[in-house]
């Protein structure tokens, strides 16, 4: 094990940040445990950016705004897609395979950058996985032929960690929260774009619609001019591990173990969740065994990640300068949880209650986003004016709990109060993203940083595989009985009970003409009718935003362990894309 070392990236990166430290005359240094003075202003000169940087953070940005254009179409618009097919349960197997994919490749792309460079591990799989995978839902002619596409979606999702690699460690670490307020802003732009475009496409809902079809080609348009900008403006010069390791041993240094046991243990842990109460009980062979089975192989990651590959993915250097990467971590996953309950079932229970426009629950949903959107902004400027993080994500998980505790108690006439709803969430997620992933980055070693992302997101989305796994499952233990929740209200009305799945199915595709030929149906009947269906589906959404009110509640606890890493905003500049006299020249 001991010449697993010999050739760490730490010994040959360092190399790399001897050089800028020259340059800039004080070496970035990582922060002391618990200190959380202000200390000497650094006395690193003050770079001269140029349209350079900035052209590569746009470009990384642009990539976002395509991968949430895609995760708002397996979300928000995933309901009417899976319904399009006749599969309403299976709508889970769109967004599942996204996060899937984000959490198993992320830090594989994430460690593999080190190695050969940023560039290609974020134009080619925003390429081929984003704009190819776009294509295939949108031709898609089946449910199966659907999730396939998704799941090439998610492969261009693994060079989500690289984008706030690129846009933290070309800026100065002073403007770092700014440089991931921008990814954030990139992120509620893209989905609110998502939004309104699948709003317009198919306002009405209608399953029959082919709306989400031209909504995945302007997706792969969207990759296509991504990937091309960013293959054209970001260069990078090559990094040092680039050009000092062979192929071979490139190959050698990644952690290919690790890869093996959290694939197989993910997935089998998410299908053994995402099929308890659907349809199958706990006790069901296909719920118990799978989910065993692949708690096997997550307690197998954690033995190999601790005792046999000390510099993989969980890199131990991570853990051992101080705590707070490890309470980063934490609350990233919770952050995950609370995101993709929102992305999921905040526009699906407006569509369900309260609004038949699609393009209106869009308008509610992108309100968050422009929430989201400014709340980011002003937490960049907030960190890197006070060089503070830890009130502001303790605060911003406050802010998701209120929003939790509101939607927990909508019924179906509190359509109004949901508004403001949104500003709660907005709020909250622009916050916490932009705090947790730059006190994570300024808590690690500078030349893990790459490494350190790639873990921070893959955690991200293992709380958002987690999640939903979990949400299916209470979802769905509430839906199995709504064919006898609205027959107990339409059959003493004088619907034959051989009748009442047909009304149910009806009801819920909003196809009038299957209504009207049941016999008995009348008006009266049918509005008992989907009182009672809207009746089952609030206590089923109730037991999502309490569950995610439970996550974000202890998160919001051990926030308070972090502290701020006050020393480490300064104006270093970990891996510029400028030549260093043309930063640093008067």
């Amino acid at each position: 094990m001991s010449s697993q070392y010999e050739m760490s990236p730490s010994a040959q990166v360092q190399e790399e940040f001897k050089a800028v430290a020259l340059v800039t005359k004080t070496a970035p240094s990582r922060t002391d445990q618990n200190d959380t003075s202000n200390g000497p202003e650094s006395d690193d000169p003050v770079p001269h950016l140029h349209a350079k940087t900035f052209l590569a953070v746009f470009a990384v940005c642009l990539i976002y705004i395509a991968q949430l254009i895609s995760l708002v179409g397996a979300g928000a618009q995933g309901q009417t897609i899976a319904s399009h097919f006749s599969s309403p349960t299976q709508s889970i197997w769109f967004s599942a395979p996204i996060t899937i994919l984000t959490v198993v490749l992320g830090p594989i792309t994430s460690q593999a950058a080190d190695y050969w460079g940023r560039k290609w591990f974020l134009v080619i799989p925003t390429f081929l996985g984003g704009g190819a995978g776009s294509l295939v839902v949108s031709r898609a002619p089946s449910m199966p032929v659907a999730i396939l596409g998704f799941a090439i979606i998610g492969i261009g999702f693994s060079s989500q960690p690289l984008l706030h690699v690129v846009t933290s460690e070309v800026l100065p670490r002073r403007w770092r929260a700014w440089g991931q307020a921008a990814d954030m802003a990139s992120n509620t732009l893209g989905a609110a774009v998502g939004l309104y475009v699948g709003g317009a496409l198919n306002r009405t809902g209608n399953p029959q619609g082919e709306g989400f079809r031209v909504y995945f080609l302007i997706n792969m348009a969207a990759y296509i001019v991504a990937a091309g900008l960013c293959w054209w403006v970001y260069n990078p010069p090559k990094r040092i591990l680039q050009q000092s390791l062979s192929t071979k041993e490139k190959l050698a240094k990644l952690d290919w173990g690790g890869y093996f046991f959290l694939a197989v243990g993910l997935a089998l842990f998410s299908v053994g969740l995402s099929y308890s109460k659907n349809p199958f009980e706990w006790r069901d062979p296909h719920v118990w065994a799978i989910f065993a089975v692949g708690m096997l192989f997550v307690i197998a990651l954690v033995l190999y990640e601790t005792w046999m590959k000390k510099d993989g993915m969980f890199h131990h250097q991570l853990f051992t300068g101080n705590r707070n990467f490890s309470v980063a971590l934490f609350c990233v996953f919770s952050e995950g949880v609370a995101f993709f309950a929102a992305n999921t079932y905040f526009a699906f229970e407006i569509s369900v209650l309260y609004e038949s426009d699609a393009l209106l629950v869009g308008v509610r949903f992108s309100l968050m986003m422009i929430i989201a959107a400014v709340f980011a902004c002003l937490t960049g400027w907030y960190c890197a004016a006070t060089r503070r993080v830890k009130w502001a994500t303790f605060a911003a998980f406050g802010l998701f709990i209120a929003f939790f505790i509101c939607m927990a108690t909508t019924t179906r006439k509190t359509d109004t109060p949901t508004w403001g709803y949104t500003v709660l969430l907005g709020s909250a997620l622009g916050t916490t993203l932009t705090t947790l992933v730059t006190v994570a980055q300024l808590s690690t070693p500078p030349e893990l940083i790459s490494v350190a992302s790639g873990l921070i997101i893959s955690i991200r989305s293992l709380g958002g595989t987690v999640g939903l796994a979990i949400y299916n499952a209470l979802f769905h233990d509430v839906m199995k009985n709504l064919g006898s929740n609205v027959g107990k209200v339409v059959v003493p009305l004088g619907i034959s009970p051989d009748d009442v799945e047909m009304f149910v199915t009806a009801l819920e595709a909003q196809d009038h003409k299957t209504l009207e030929a049941i016999a008995g149906v009348a008006a009266d009947i049918i509005v008992a009718g989907a009182i009672a269906l809207q009746d089952t589906f609030v206590v089923a959404f109730r037991h999502v935003w309490i569950a995610g009110a439970c996550f974000v509640a202890l998160a919001a606890v051990v926030s308070l362990l972090l502290f701020d890493p006050k020393k480490e905003f300064n104006m270093h500049i970990d891996a510029s894309v400028e030549k260093k006299e043309d930063l640093y020249s008067v």
